[in-house]
């Protein structure tokens, strides 16, 4: 846990696939630069991938770490960028999958309050509510 303006904070950084299912999950400190976690996730991802990222993740070093993959980075410019990699706002719009997969972490009670104060007890509550929304998703109606 970090703090960020006085509170006690952290940051939940997912991967989620094309179905919205998370694939890779890591917890920082609220104040911690977000690439230092896209470095760890961003390992190992298929050729041909896409990765649609927030603003703040518009870095040389994360587009160069993605393409090197032979992944594409569809990632929104920060205004001040002074040379302009291609980004889609057609190909952004589904972004809202990881959005949609955090929402539904919240519903998870423990997770939404930050129950559990210790990092590795609150990352594996966060691992556990994935998979339970795993299972819903591959559960039979029939």
């Amino acid at each position: 846990m970090g703090r960020s303006r006085g509170r006690l904070t952290t940051k939940i950084h997912a991967i989620v696939d094309a179905l919205g299912l998370p694939i890779g999950l890591s917890l920082t400190e609220g104040q911690a630069y977000d690439g230092h976690a896209a470095k760890t996730l961003l390992n190992g991802l298929p050729a041909g991938a896409m990765v649609l990222a927030d603003r703040a993740y518009d870095t040389d070093a994360i587009r160069k770490l993605v393409s090197e993959q032979g992944a594409w980075a569809n990632i929104p410019l920060m205004p001040q960028r002074r040379h302009k990699p291609v980004f889609s706002k057609h190909l952004y719009k589904q972004r809202n999958l990881v959005e949609r997969f955090f929402n539904k972490l919240k519903h998870f009670r423990a997770i939404a309050t930050r129950y559990e104060k210790d990092p590795e007890n609150y990352l594996a509550g966060v691992k556990l509510a994935s998979t339970r929304i795993w299972i819903k998703f591959n559960e039979s109606v029939t």
